[in-house]
């Protein structure tokens, strides 16, 4: 409801009513984190069967450790409840948090529809003295010119005046989220001094994190994208080290655990693509209204999409040409053991392998065979076993560890594109096992307007897997840190 002495951080000593707009994944762990710290959430969504499903005490988010039980309490205990009208949530709220997905097209043109139509409801039910801290990642600028603008416009009111705004980026990772909130600090950033000491005052009360004051909201926003760009930025590198290593007989994943024993060295791991909601998306939010600069983000983009069509290559490399020849894709998720397909490598790879003649089919225990086809991909049935030529393991799921292999008797290589599998587990049923940068390549791709592994993918699709996940040496996880690369899409 907006109370006028809430501003200012007055009241840091009673429970306020916060509503929490977007439940997905990191939207409903943060209405959680806030119940747990004695405040109450209305969780605002537009997807009726989410609304229900968490006014039924149920969680619609998997991957949480917890989180079903922690639905389950607050929504008994009458700290938690769903609803499709953000507008009516938020005039009985005193902080709003946003955490809205904001994506690229296919042109990879940043689409604020959703949030802008979310900021608009949320300005429509805007009281004086409300603090409304937007999470989700932004291009720089957007909090204080694009989303003050609309919610001034839907209130009638004057942020920095009638009302705080901040900015605050997520920065957390599906399936640790809890833990994440209580390590990383929270870095914070408000359009005025009073908006940054009110949203500084509102996370004080439900985080124990280090809190991190920015100068202003434009320079919060700014950290997440210096965040994710380095990783992606990071992954190309270790990408084009990869691929050197192939046409020189060496093994790129151990010269990189290696060279990160040096403490000033952090090189990420090689992969068959990055993706995730964050990493192949935000360093487009970077780019955004700049049509110069930036060059070492935007070729990196280049080179990690281009990573599916070089999988394929090592393929041929391996046992000729694709063209009439069956193809598995062990893995469409985006990262291993996460049921969530956006902006998957897995995309990539399939268009890639058509484009050189393949039937391409797919396996994933996480997802049901008509979620598959909903989604674009041919589930692998029984009798189609026999004609597999080569695999590619996508996303290093943990039930792959115990893949039988014997079922594909024809299957001649097997690219492990996230080293998440023992090789001598694969060769032992006569499968050769190869990886991205382990030195083996005998026949390099042909030369396409000038670059070594053929043109740029995203003229083919736009997708990816984040390559992130500790650095794996030719197998098992190695523990080295800031090696990383298993197609996570972490903060």
């Amino acid at each position: 409801m907006g109370d006028p002495n809430y501003i200012r951080g007055a009241s840091l000593t009673k429970s306020v009513c916060v509503a929490v707009v977007g439940l997905g994944k990191i939207g409903l762990p943060i209405a959680i984190q806030c119940v747990r710290h004695g405040q109450r959430v209305i969780g605002c969504d537009i997807n009726p069967a989410v609304v229900e499903t968490i006014n039924s005490g149920r969680s619609h988010v998997q991957e949480e450790a917890g989180l079903d039980e922690a639905v389950a309490a607050a929504v008994a205990q009458g700290q938690l409840s769903a609803t499709l009208d953000t507008t009516a949530a938020v005039r009985q709220a005193d902080v709003v948090i946003v955490i809205v997905p904001v994506v690229v097209n296919a042109n990879h043109e940043v689409d604020f529809r959703g949030i802008d139509a979310a900021t608009a409801s949320v300005g429509a039910g805007l009281m004086p003295g409300t603090l409304v801290v937007y999470e989700t990642t932004l291009p720089v600028g957007t909090t204080t010119g694009r989303l003050r603008s609309i919610l001034e416009q839907s209130s009638h009111l004057t942020a920095g005046r009638d009302f705080s705004l901040a900015y605050s980026p997520e920065r957390v990772s599906s399936g640790s989220i809890f833990r994440d909130l209580t390590i990383y600090p929270k870095v914070i950033g408000g359009i005025d001094s009073a908006s940054t000491e009110d949203a500084v005052a509102f996370y004080r009360r439900i985080l124990d994190a280090e809190i991190i004051v920015m100068a202003s909201s434009d320079e919060a926003e700014f950290v997440k994208l210096i965040e994710t760009t380095y990783r992606d930025v990071n992954i190309a590198l270790a990408n084009e080290f990869a691929r050197f290593a192939d046409t020189h007989g060496l093994n790129a994943g151990k010269a990189i655990v290696a060279a990160n024993t040096q403490p000033y060295s952090h090189i990420h791991s090689p992969g068959v693509g990055v993706g995730g909601h964050c990493i192949p998306v935000y360093p487009y939010f970077l780019m955004h209204g700049t049509e110069e600069g930036l060059t070492l983000p935007r070729r990196a983009r280049i080179i990690n999409d281009e990573m599916a069509l070089y999988a394929v290559q090592r393929l041929e490399a391996a046992i000729g040409s694709l063209s009439h020849r069956s193809v598995l894709l062990l893995g469409i998720a985006y990262r291993g053991d996460v049921r969530e397909p956006a902006f998957t490598s897995a995309r990539l790879l399939r268009d890639a392998l058509v484009q050189h003649g393949a039937t391409v089919f797919v396996d994933d225990p996480l997802f049901r065979d008509d979620e598959l086809r909903a989604l674009g991909y041919t589930p692998l049935s029984p009798e189609y076993r026999q004609r597999i030529s080569a695999i590619i393991l996508q996303a290093g799921h943990q039930a792959y560890q115990s893949f039988d292999f014997s079922l594909f008797p024809e299957c001649r290589v097997l690219l492990d594109g996230r080293r998440a599998l023992q090789p001598e587990v694969v060769e032992s049923h006569g499968i050769r096992y190869i990886s991205i940068g382990d030195g083996t390549l005998t026949h390099p791709g042909p030369s396409v307007e000038g670059h070594p592994c053929g043109p740029p993918l995203d003229e083919i699709s736009r997708s990816g897997e984040s390559g992130l996940g500790i650095d794996r040496v030719g197998g098992p996880l190695v523990g080295l840190s800031g090696a990383l690369n298993e197609g996570e899409d972490r903060p």
